[in-house]
């Protein structure tokens, strides 16, 4: 079978035996990709230090019946210096990879989208000219609508009356005008849903002056949409909130259940 060649996101690795990894791959073009990266705990490895968590690279791989091989890799850009030495870089940073491993589907599925705005995220996470907060949100925001999932925020979820509407409801899909509103629903300080739609949009004129307040809820509603639609908690989110403590996880937890 022919070798291959692509640009990938390192998200994940384990150990396999004594000297071996499995790493997980976003490709831009090949999608999810499980390969073997022989020998690389060895010290006298080539690669080992490049196939790290975060690392971006461009990598030859051997196609296997379960596993592939890693032959050849090349750093392309370096952002894990950065991000492992401050700790809400690091917990905001492992929050975009296993977001990205989740929403990625199938292994094999081209995912071009989602590939780039990893690597986005942790360029723009690693150079810190923002709030790594609100890089997570932009993050996951747009994720979700590559996923189908985008959160309704402009128009009513249930019967795409234009907005502003004031409530949010996880389960019916977004923002919920007052006829189409369930019980539950939750109604968000003015501004919180403008706030999001900013941030889908990448309009960050403004939005580093918006209130803590608000970007508390805001962050409560983006994580408990995706986790809803996950159908399970992300293991990272936790982690994120103790930089700045408040209750935006809690209310995501509750929401899913």
């Amino acid at each position: 079978m022919r070798l291959y060649r692509d640009h990938a996101v390192v998200l994940r690795q384990h150990k396999l035996g004594e000297a071996d990894r499995i790493v997980t791959l976003l490709t831009r073009q090949h999608g999810l990709v499980r390969a073997v990266a022989k020998g690389v705990r060895r010290t006298r490895s080539k690669f080992g230090a490049r196939l790290e968590p975060f690392a971006y690279v461009d990598v030859q791989l051997h196609p296997g019946r379960n596993l592939d091989t890693v032959t050849q890799v090349h750093t392309v850009e370096t952002f894990a210096a950065d991000i492992v030495a401050d700790y809400g870089r690091y917990t905001t940073a492992c929050a975009v990879l296993e977001t990205a491993e989740r929403l990625a589907g199938e292994e094999r599925a081209p995912a071009p989208r989602l590939h780039t705005l990893t690597a986005g995220a942790l360029r723009a996470i690693a150079l810190g000219r923002r709030p790594h907060e609100l890089i997570l949100d932009a993050f996951l925001l747009r994720a979700m609508g590559f996923a189908g999932w985008a959160p309704a925020l402009e128009e009513c979820a249930r019967c795409a009356t234009p907005g502003p509407h004031r409530a949010f409801h996880v389960a019916a899909g977004g923002a919920v005008c007052v006829h189409c509103r369930p019980p539950g629903a939750a109604t968000p300080m003015l501004g919180v849903l403008d706030h999001m739609s900013a941030l889908n949009r990448g309009d960050w004129d403004g939005i580093d002056g918006v209130p803590d307040a608000l970007r508390r809820q805001a962050s409560g509603l983006i994580a408990a949409h995706l986790q809803w639609h996950l159908e399970r908690q992300l293991r990272t989110l936790p982690l994120i909130e103790r930089t700045r403590p408040h209750e935006a996880v809690e209310r995501a937890e509750a929401a899913i259940g």
